[in-house]
């Protein structure tokens, strides 16, 4: 059946559509202000049961009181894995930096380098001046200035993440004080006619990511654990700090590739302190690495993401390669979560497979 789009109607569209096009384009021009508020309502979100179990299951009085419970737990809990990893971690590198030492002065007979660089100096103090004065040594500092003024950039740009974070911290907490008037309230900004459209997409929405969630941090639970477990059989520098981090970084996908870093950093260290070939012992932790990615990502990833989100194992790859070429590392992070979304979507307004579904028992019922 045809459907007759009067000029009312096509006016009405295309004035929706330029709506959401400058609402898109108002979130990208604000999205280093919106950005705070973002992380702050997802952090929200993940420590509203906790405050719920704090203020109604141990029956701590008032939801402030609750707040700063669950925060002072959760940032020790966090402090606690930071004191695992962090200053082991420092304590290797420290050591490294005790052998190179031990290494400079055992190979150039050196045995205080501030007292060789100061001899240096002297010997060469005619060469240093000829320098100093050459054209070479001014082009040098012209080209040093922008990189040290991007590098005071840089500390800026960290001192502004930190004030980010306090901001975040404060968002957090007033989203936590008064969380269910904000999630009972957000439809209101709709027509009342749009009101049962965005209701169940909200739900499907929530629906999704508390299985996203759950799912994921199982398998990075289980990622940390089979690491820890290998660094221990090849005796790898802190295994299971190691195996921790990894466990971390993977609570986003594919984001632990980048502990391979410190990996080579203390695989470099055991074999400057055992003797052994930096190659074999690098080849030892990356077999690691290899034999825990493909364990993860053929039975681990698919049995658990596949029971949690409803998906079959083969849709979970073909939605992460598909995601992941058309957004790159944003897309493996949304991707499974964004296709459950939209096949829920789909579902509910195009197939109309729930209504399909109740239509049949109430039949069966009769």
């Amino acid at each position: 059946m045809k459907e007759v789009i009067t000029f009312d109607r096509f006016v009405r569209m295309l004035g929706t559509g330029l709506l959401i096009l400058f609402i898109v384009w108002l979130i990208n021009y604000l999205s280093s202000v919106l950005l705070p508020f973002a992380v702050a309502w997802l952090l929200a979100y993940l420590l509203y049961p906790m405050v719920r179990f704090v203020q109604y299951r141990l029956h701590v009085p008032g939801r402030v009181l609750s707040i700063l419970l669950t925060m002072i737990v959760v940032f020790s809990v966090v402090s606690l894995v930071v004191w695992l990893i962090i200053p082991p971690m420092i304590e290797q590198f420290q050591k490294l930096s005790d052998l190179v030492t031990t290494y400079i002065h055992q190979s150039a007979h050196i045995t205080s380098i501030p007292d060789a660089i100061r001899e240096w100096s002297q010997n060469h103090s005619e060469d240093l001046h000829k320098y100093i004065r050459s054209e070479e040594f001014n082009r040098s500092v012209k080209e040093l200035l922008p990189r040290m003024y991007n590098m005071l950039g840089q500390t800026a740009s960290v001192i502004v993440s930190i004030a980010a974070s306090l901001i975040t911290l404060l968002y957090m907490f007033f989203i936590l004080l008064d969380y269910e008037y904000l999630t009972d309230s957000w439809l209101k900004i709709f027509p009342p006619k749009r009101r049962p459209f965005w209701q169940a997409l909200a739900t499907d929405a929530e629906r999704e990511l508390s299985n996203y969630i759950r799912g994921q941090s199982l398998v990075a639970l289980t990622m940390g654990i089979l690491f820890c477990i290998g660094f221990t059989i090849i005796d790898f520098p802190m295994a299971i700090g190691l195996g921790i981090l990894i466990g971390i970084l993977d609570l986003v996908p594919y984001l632990h590739t980048f502990a391979l870093i410190p990996t080579a950093m203390l695989a470099l260290l055991k074999a400057a302190d055992t003797g052994q070939n930096f190659w074999i012992i690098f080849a030892s932790a990356v077999a690691v690495f290899a034999i825990v990615q493909v364990i993860i990502d053929m039975f681990v990833t698919p049995k658990i993401m596949g029971k949690a989100m409803g998906l079959n194992p083969a849709i979970l790859l073909l939605s992460l390669s598909v995601w992941g070429a058309l957004l790159g590392f944003i897309g493996l992070i949304i991707a499974l979560p964004l296709t459950t979304l939209l096949i829920a979507y789909y579902q509910r307004y195009i197939t109309r497979e729930n209504e399909e579904i109740l239509l049949e028992a109430e039949n069966s019922s009769e």
